[in-house]
């Protein structure tokens, strides 16, 4: 065991404070029998009128006793020995585990856990190291996962442009209206992709600008909805708005708006014919503070539970297709939950299968100039 290990300094440490305390007791023991059994022979001596003498007799039951105090006090120090090392192994055993954790992420095997069954600091310490690995493997795999559906999102509208391109080229393809504003729809649906990438990367960062004034949501409401009205109408769908008086907030309306107008076309995209799209707002008070409530609901075909905790993470999209005319882009909800969020809010999903969706936004009702 090397001597600048941990287990080895507390087990020395250890030993040496048992040693000295033997040593002190086997010393005091000795010193005290010496002098009390003297002092009895001394008195045994002079009651018989005699000068105080030690015969061998005495001599060796004093000699006994010592032989018997040092085999005790071997035992002691053996038995503090092994009690140390021990000792000294429950504390760092669990630190060497965290140790060659580490070790595993620093290489790159992300996820490792250290089962230490301890409610003591080091159990405390690998229970926060066994969170941040799990975290970390998480961050790693949405991270992959992000880059593989952004190529994938990507590559779509550039493979139909550049096969159009080169079809045009080469005299395949005619050069007409019907074909340029085809090509037209996928470099608007390419640039809306980076766009949205953008922002989202900047909310996530926390250094998307905001342009916050004082702002009456339901006008912002009552445009998205003016906004919506044509495709809800080509879709044969209602959609209504409910609001109630609601205080000035200091927002960002331009990118409010785009959150409004991300869950109206979600819900109208999945709402079917002659469904119903309601956006409502409302004041209330929950967990202590004032809240302006936001709330879009459709009629329409719902999201399945096993689906409901993931719907607001990038590219996520419950039907797996990637159809950008069936579902989007799939990071609407994504951008709507950042955007909310700097803002103080926050969002929440209920839904159930084929009884509709309700997306619910919360933010918060501070006065102008006091919010951040």
């Amino acid at each position: 065991m090397p001597m600048h290990s941990i287990t080895a300094r507390i087990t020395g440490l250890m030993f040496l404070s048992i040693l000295l305390t033997v040593l002190v007791l086997l010393y005091l023991a000795n010193h005290q029998m010496d002098l009390h059994f003297g002092n009895y022979l001394a008195a045994q001596r002079s009651g018989m009128g005699m000068m105080s003498m030690m015969g061998s007799a005495e001599q060796d039951f004093l000699d006994n006793i010592h032989r018997s105090l040092y085999w005790v006090g071997g035992v002691i120090l053996l038995i503090g020995l092994l009690a140390s090392y021990l000792l000294a192994r429950s504390i760092t055993v669990p630190i060497r585990k965290l140790a060659e954790a580490l070790a595993a992420v620093e290489m790159g095997q992300y996820g490792q856990t250290v089962s230490v069954d301890t409610r003591s600091e080091v159990g405390k310490l690998a229970g926060v190291f066994n969170r941040m690995s799990r975290s970390l493997q998480e961050q790693v795999s949405l991270r992959r996962r992000l880059l593989a559906d952004v190529a994938h999102e990507l590559r779509t509208p550039l493979t139909v442009i550049q096969g159009n391109l080169e079809g045009m080229l080469e005299g395949v393809v005619d050069k007409n209206d019907e074909t340029l504003n085809s090509l037209r729809e996928e470099t608007e649906y390419l640039s809306r992709i980076v766009t949205d990438l953008r922002d989202l990367s900047l909310a996530e960062a926390g250094q998307l600008s905001l342009e916050k004034a004082a702002t009456d949501v339901n006008l912002l409401v009552h445009r998205a909805v003016s906004m919506l009205e044509p495709l809800a109408f080509e879709r044969n769908v209602s959609l209504t708005e409910e609001v109630t008086p609601a205080p000035s907030l200091s927002l960002d309306s331009r990118r409010i708006s785009q959150v409004f107008y991300n869950l109206l076309t979600n819900a109208i995209r999945y709402t079917p014919e002659n469904g119903e799209v309601r956006i409502s707002t409302c004041t209330l008070s929950r967990a202590g503070s004032d809240w302006l409530q936001i709330s879009v609901r459709d009629n329409g075909c719902g999201i399945a539970a096993a689906d409901l905790p993931y719907i607001f993470e990038h590219f996520y999209r419950a039907d797996k297709a990637r159809d950008k005319k069936s579902g989007g882009s799939g990071i609407g909800l994504a951008i709507v939950k950042q955007l909310v969020e700097i803002h103080g809010g926050f969002v929440e999903a209920h839904s159930e299968e084929c009884q509709g969706s309700q997306f619910d936004v919360f933010l918060p009702v501070l006065p102008y100039g006091n919010s951040s």
